[in-house]
């Protein structure tokens, strides 16, 4: 049996919707970007929601919006993918990197305040796999030094902490969210930004169509006019009509999805949690993961990855640290002795195929060849 690291979720209903949108003319930004953007902020509860074509897009523009300028700071855990640091270093800012939690794999709030200067702007947490960060604790450092909090949820839809939904936290300034192929809500590429804040919302908007004063796409439409003015030096980071489609078709699926890979992590947990070779994930009893990933530490990891691959078993690492990327390590001096949680983590974590579609065949599979490569290479 082969069984694939991820498989996108789509369907009859996916596909139709694309063809739908293409026999309607919009091809690019149209009145089905304008409408999922509207379904996504009632799907989340927050006041304003900016499509574009990534989640690095949104973070970018998220940034800008907070006035992030060159010589800024902005916090952030080792343990993320690289965009989350990239981001920083658009503006000439410098990305500040914090170590993790052993167990969540997110930022160890409790190191935060030893990194923050008089340089310091934002904090952004990235809530890994799907689990929120200690919001409360952030929100509290946030206040108390006068600093911005950008939400990076790309794992986090949908996701909850305490209740609330991941997008509408009151305490965070943009939340920016990605619908890459791989992400629980796809749209093949794509990210959103929501935000309480009217005048973050105003700006990501007009910044992700080349700083036009409207959106573009109006202009195309029977009460558009061909005038517009350049306001701000923007970047072309709109979605489409086609992959808002998707988007909106997906969007309805997401508790049902959400629960189903919900189900394959508890056959996970319940299979692995005598394993004493097996650390399975751990999750706060306050709030909800979206279970984008399911992410084990082993020891041996290089080699165990090798002999499931030979066994048809696809998996994944999450993360390289940010400190241990050349590029970054040079640039910024990166010191690898100060990350050694994330070190740790990173030596023994290991990402199992977790996608809603999987066969409880596949399942029974991926456990049970999990269970011998592990016993015999530990």
């Amino acid at each position: 049996m082969n069984i694939p690291f991820h498989k996108t979720h789509t369907t009859e209903e996916e596909i139709n919707a694309v063809i739908k949108a293409i026999k309607s003319g919009w091809l690019t930004m149209g009145p089905k970007t304008i409408e999922f953007e509207k379904k996504f902020k009632e799907f989340v509860f927050s006041t304003e929601a900016v499509s574009m074509n990534s989640a690095t897009a949104a973070l970018h523009l998220a940034l800008k919006a907070i006035g992030l300028k060159k010589n800024d700071e902005v916090i952030l855990p080792t343990n993320t993918f690289v965009a989350t640091a990239e981001v920083v270093t658009y503006f000439d800012a410098v990305p500040i990197l914090c170590d993790i939690e052993e167990d969540t794999h997110n930022i160890d709030v409790s190191k935060i305040e030893e990194l923050i200067t008089n340089k310091t702007k934002a904090i952004m947490p990235v809530h890994f796999a799907g689990q929120p960060c200690d919001m409360d604790e952030i929100y509290k450092i946030a206040k108390k030094y006068n600093l911005k909090v950008i939400e990076d949820a790309a794992h986090a839809i949908p996701s909850e902490y305490k209740g609330e939904k991941i997008g509408s936290l009151k305490g965070t300034d943009v939340t920016c969210f990605s619908f890459y192929a791989t992400k629980t809500l796809s749209t093949g590429e794509g990210g959103m930004a929501t935000t309480n804040n009217i005048e973050f919302a105003k700006s990501m908007k007009i910044n992700r169509l080349h700083g036009i004063s409207r959106d573009a796409w109006d202009r195309y439409t029977s009460k558009g006019s061909w005038y517009y003015e350049i306001v701000d030096n923007g970047c072309k980071y709109n979605t489409t009509d086609l992959n808002a489609s998707l988007g909106l078709i997906q969007l309805n699926k997401q508790d049902e999805l959400r629960k189903k890979r919900e189900i394959i992590a508890q056959k996970y947990n319940s299979a692995f949690k005598d394993n004493e070779n097996i650390v399975i994930p751990f999750v706060k009893e306050d709030r909800i993961t979206s279970w984008h990933l399911y992410v084990i530490k082993i020891e041996n990891r290089d080699e165990i990855i090798e002999k499931l691959k030979e066994k048809g078993v696809g998996c994944s690492v999450h993360f390289i640290p940010i400190h241990k990327h050349p590029y970054y390590k040079e640039k910024y001096n990166f010191r690898n002795e100060d990350y050694p949680i994330a070190n740790k983590v990173f030596a023994k974590s290991l990402s199992l195929p977790i996608f809603p579609d999987m066969s409880d065949d596949e399942v029974k599979y991926v456990i049970n060849i999990v269970n011998e490569v592990v016993d015999r290479n530990v």
